[in-house]
């Protein structure tokens, strides 16, 4: 701390005399992002007034030394030693933000976990299966989930009636306790006040100041067209309630399309296997192909061998980002007859004598590349 005494430290968060704990807390965090030493670096002048912006808050958080000052003003510190009593600002930092390593830009950008985020309610995962057609076209379903949500007894406040707020006598404050892992200190949310640094002296008897009670939800969720498999949507603030009015977490919920009987997905396409008669794959013809919007007529070419396979676009499914679809793969699987009477066969073979070599070029060409093999 500099030698000499800064300012009045009431002057010096810009608060009342007779300003509250929060909205001392609420100067202080935002008067020390302005001038804290990592965001002006070089900057003498943005460090000094960092080390007085923490020594302010560290009297006005604390309720017996803000009593001090307000009677005695900094006599009341002099002659303590070790830095009149007062704890290092940077220490101190660290307690109202956070300590997840990441440094002030990572909880200036949402990745800290001050003492306001520490009461914030948890997040939920939800996993939900659809079927491939409802991802197809895109649907709303209704879920329904257990969860803790706000106390209906007490409003989500944790007080009962007439109750008043006073600070935390644990954290003093702070919303944060500062625990020891060996070598290292790590900042966590108060156990006694959950992290919120104040609390009610008369609780809420139904939540007991919680501010929560356990409840059944149900929530309608717009499914878009196109979705993929194991998709995550969020659904802002219907996660657990946070503690005492604290904003609720979020919902994340996990797609699962299920299996289907006869289409397989690959990114936008579909494909499928289509049986193609004997017959109809010798002299050509057209067969019904069913699709996600119904059936589609497809023309088999004669000669359509086996595994031949066909292309109909936009008969996927639709792009998730953009316009458009995908292409329905036909896969044709040439369905040779099991069973022949008499007739069947006798009129077979003499087609089969009829034909000869030059109806089979796949065949020679095979024994032509096969034939030291059969030699």
């Amino acid at each position: 701390m500099p030698a000499r005494h800064p300012r009045d430290p009431y002057e010096t968060l810009g608060v009342s005399r007779s300003a509250p704990v929060e909205e001392i807390k609420t100067s202080y965090r935002k008067l020390a992002m302005k001038y804290h030493p990592d965001r002006n670096p070089g900057n003498a002048e943005a460090e000094e007034s960092f080390k007085e912006i923490s020594q302010a808050y560290d009297i006005l958080i604390d309720a017996d030394k803000r009593a001090a000052f307000d009677r005695y003003g900094y006599a009341a510190f002099q002659g303590a030693g070790g830095g009149a009593g007062f704890h290092d600002p940077f220490d101190l930092f660290r307690e109202v933000f956070g300590s997840g390593g990441g440094g002030i830009f990572e909880h200036f950008f949402g990745g800290g976990s001050g003492g306001a985020d520490q009461a914030r309610g948890a997040d939920l995962r939800y996993d939900l299966e659809i079927k491939l057609e409802e991802a197809a076209r895109g649907v709303e379903k209704e879920i329904e989930i257990g969860k803790t949500g706000r106390c209906s007894a007490c409003g989500g406040s944790g007080g009962g009636p007439g109750a008043h707020l006073h600070t935390c006598p644990t954290c003093r404050g702070r919303g944060q306790v500062i625990a020891s892992r060996g070598f290292f200190q790590v900042a966590q949310p108060c156990p006694r006040c959950h992290g919120a640094g104040e609390m009610f002296d008369h609780p809420c008897k139904v939540c007991r100041g919680d501010g929560r009670a356990e409840a059944t939800t149900r929530i309608k969720l717009k499914i878009p067209a196109g979705i993929e498999d194991g998709s995550r949507l969020r659904s802002s603030g219907n996660g657990e309630a946070g503690v005492r009015g604290a904003a609720s977490g979020d919902l994340y919920v996990v797609i699962h399309i299920r299996e289907h009987a006869i289409f397989a997905r690959d990114g936008d396409d579909l494909f499928c296997e289509m049986p193609v008669s004997f017959v109809t794959a010798a002299l050509g013809g057209e067969v019904n192909v069913p699709t996600l919007e119904g059936k589609a007529a497809l023309k088999v070419p004669a000669g359509t061998q086996n595994g031949t396979v066909f292309k109909l676009r936009g008969k996927g499914m639709p792009h998730l980002r953009g316009s458009g679809q995908g292409q329905l793969l036909v896969r044709a699987v040439v369905e040779v007859p099991t069973k022949l009477t008499t007739e069947q066969r006798r009129k077979l073979e003499e087609f089969a004598e009829s034909c000869g070599d030059q109806n089979a070029p796949m065949t020679r060409g095979f024994l032509e590349r096969a034939k030291e093999f059969f030699s």
